[in-house]
């Protein structure tokens, strides 16, 4: 099959670009060949892809200042990408764009324990984060399932959470400030060395914008002495509405454990023959964990141990070493990677408040059978950020569709009963026409006025988070004017 030849205009433009690029950046950091792109075609979800025109790795903040005017200048979209971590198709590229990635900066700027904070470039992985002041006892709470490999732009751009958001809070609860380069190539500086920055809250504005405002090269992060102690407890349950009524009951206790960890039967099967961790077979699993000094967790523990016993679970274990909670945790850090295993899924990420979580499960079940699709549910449950994995077919034809009709009715009733569509993996092109279900048009037109001020020329990670239909015309509006 021939390939088709692209228009000579097309291969014009793209050669004057990646000739301005090579221009401010180290050879090496230009990537345009057709066959070195395709690694850039697509992020987490993988359901749909695209190869970049271009796609760049700068080392600095000034390089990204110069790749962003460059890109400005000759009216190039941009799609910022952090790890390619994305689970809604946050970093997805259009064929005409610029993928930018920051995995090359990764450097650890500044340490300052008395203010208990770090400085990092945002190309760094979670996870290192922790592991550059662990050994100085201290820690950067956010965790999200991917920390091995996510980096902290795409948490920012995402406000990523974790297991242990229950009681630390998600990205923004932990960012103190950031260097940002706009998209015409100045660079911001938004928030500092403390929390709660004076004057207008931008940083909140950041938080979570899917790179639709600016590119983060420098973050500013609150670290945390770590505990002196932690320990799980296994909770075991005939029935995931029991689960899920347990759940609210610890939370209307006021007993506030470090997190709490929802697995259903299919996501226990399929983690127990990936990782061994030892878990019992039964139709849902709560991982509920607590902090402190050793009296501080065995007064919680005996609490929740308690409310779970009014629940009838079939097991309730507490771990007993350090080898017991690791092996606990193990599992369920492996549950997306256990399922990936046995069939293609998609992961949603809708959020409900916690008393909804019976009704919740109840209904997904009731879907499920509706749609003829399996679902495993694992997700935070002390904060209601369900993540359902819907498996299918990617090679049967209609099975995807389907799916994703399937996984658009779970979310719709998460916001039909005052929750919203997404907790912590953002809207990307996943939920974006899903947006009119939770907002009313006045609503995206205040965001949609908020991009206009940080990027008239609406050239930032394009036809992402707003609705086309709403979308498309501004953006058209937006170029002709630029």
């Amino acid at each position: 099959m021939e390939m088709p030849i692209p228009d000579a205009d097309v291969l014009a433009r793209k050669a004057r670009v990646v000739a301005r690029l090579q221009s401010v950046l180290p050879p090496d950091a230009v990537i345009h060949e057709e066959r070195e792109t395709k690694a850039y075609e697509c992020d987490a979800l993988t359901a749909y892809k695209c190869p970049p025109m271009v796609a760049v790795l700068p080392s600095s903040t000034r390089e990204v200042s110069d790749v962003l005017r460059i890109c400005h200048q000759e009216g190039v979209p941009v799609v910022p990408r952090g790890s390619g971590t994305s689970l809604a198709g946050g970093a997805l590229p259009t064929a005409d764009c610029v993928i930018l990635g920051v995995a090359r900066m990764n450097d650890v700027i500044e340490t300052d324990y008395d203010n208990r904070l770090i400085r990092v470039q945002t190309g760094r992985t979670n996870l290192s984060v922790t592991g550059a002041v662990e050994t100085d006892g201290f820690f950067y709470a956010p965790d999200p399932s991917s920390q091995l490999a996510c980096a902290i732009a795409g948490n920012i751009a995402m406000n990523s959470g974790g297991a242990h958001c229950l009681k630390y809070g998600v990205t923004t609860n932990n960012l103190m400030g950031v260097t940002m380069v706009m998209m015409d190539g100045e660079v911001v500086e938004i928030g500092g060395g403390h929390m709660d920055a004076g004057g207008l809250d931008l940083l909140g504005l950041i938080c979570g914008s899917e790179g639709q405002l600016g590119v983060v090269t420098e973050a500013t992060l609150r670290i945390l002495p770590k505990p002196e102690g932690a320990r799980p407890v296994l909770m075991g349950f005939d029935d995931n509405e029991v689960a899920g009524a347990c759940v609210s009951d610890i939370i209307k206790a006021g007993v506030l454990p470090v997190a709490i960890e929802f697995m259903d039967r299919p996501c226990i099967e399929a983690t127990e023959a990936f990782a061994k961790a030892g878990y019992p077979m039964c139709e849902a699993l709560l991982i509920v964990e607590v902090e402190g000094s050793d009296a501080e967790i065995d007064h919680q523990l005996s609490l929740i141990m308690e409310i779970a016993r009014r629940h009838n679970p079939v097991e309730l274990r507490e771990s007993t070493s350090a080898e017991e909670s690791a092996a606990i945790w193990l599992g369920r850090k492996s549950a997306f990677g256990a399922m990936g295993q046995i069939n293609d899924y998609m992961c949603l990420d809708g959020t409900i408040p916690v008393s909804s979580l019976p009704h919740v499960l109840r209904r997904i079940g009731e879907m499920s059978e509706e749609y003829g699709l399996k679902v495993g549910n694992v997700f935070h449950a002390g904060d209601g950020n369900m993540h359902p994995l819907i498996l299918f077919d990617a090679n049967k034809p209609g099975d995807l569709e389907l799916c994703e009709a399937f996984g658009a009715e779970i979310l719709k009733l998460c916001v039909e009963v005052g929750g919203c569509l997404t907790g912590e993996h953002g809207v990307g092109i996943e939920k974006r026409d899903l947006m009119h279900v939770q907002y009313a048009a006045a609503d995206l037109e205040a965001q949609m006025a908020v991009k206009d001020v940080f990027d008239p020329a609406w050239l930032l990670n394009p036809a992402k988070v707003f609705p086309l239909d709403a979308s498309s015309p501004r953006r058209s509006e937006a170029l002709a004017a630029a």
